[in-house]
């Protein structure tokens, strides 16, 4: 993202009062609005460009072999812009792999996939380990030294025996279907 001489100057004076906070003037602060506008909306183009590019990767793969060297540019570009190698653009390079450089771009891709699934992994393991607990202190006005209660002695398990399951209790019978009514009771009825 490139910025303009007067977006500078208006980050600047933005970044300015941030730091040191003054009152800003009307103009100050419109400025600053246009500014966030002109940013997101450049986020959202790029968004949008992403998503074509990453569209007409898959169509390019989709119509492989024939679209070899399209697709190659295609996912060269896309890997530079940031893209992680799908499931499909490694077999799609495994299958072309006597091209010389589809097998540079499979080792390529094979590098970049395996470090996202370890950095997918990682994220996941830090948000499934448990937080250490904070150790509780005593808080003035609490209890004094000598009411201090006796630690608690463990008591033993003791086994709970229950009783086996009656087959019965398990798979409970089956109810008979009951038959439908004879013609002539359906017609009275």
């Amino acid at each position: 993202m490139a910025f303009s001489a007067d977006e500078l100057r208006v980050l600047r004076r933005a970044l300015a009062t941030a730091l040191n906070p003054a009152p800003l003037q009307d103009e100050d602060v419109q400025d600053c609005l246009r500014l966030a506008e002109s940013v997101d909306d450049t986020v959202r183009e790029a968004g949008r460009l992403r998503a074509f590019l990453l569209a007409d990767l898959t169509r390019y793969r989709e119509a492989l072999p024939g679209s070899l060297p399209g697709y190659l540019d295609l996912l060269q570009d896309a890997l530079s812009a940031g893209y992680d190698p799908a499931a499909d653009d490694l077999a799609a390079l495994r299958a072309l792999r006597a091209n010389p450089r589809a097998a540079v771009l499979l080792e390529r891709c094979q590098v970049l996939a395996e470090r996202s699934v370890r950095a997918r992994l990682a994220r996941v393991s830090q948000a499934v380990a448990p937080v250490p607990r904070a150790r509780l202190l005593a808080l003035p006005g609490g209890r004094a030294a000598g009411d201090q209660p006796k630690p608690a002695t463990p008591k033993p398990p003791t086994p709970v025996k229950r009783p086996a399951p009656k087959p019965s209790e398990v798979f409970p019978p089956r109810r008979r279907p009951v038959p439908p009514p004879p013609p002539e009771e359906r017609a009275a009825g």
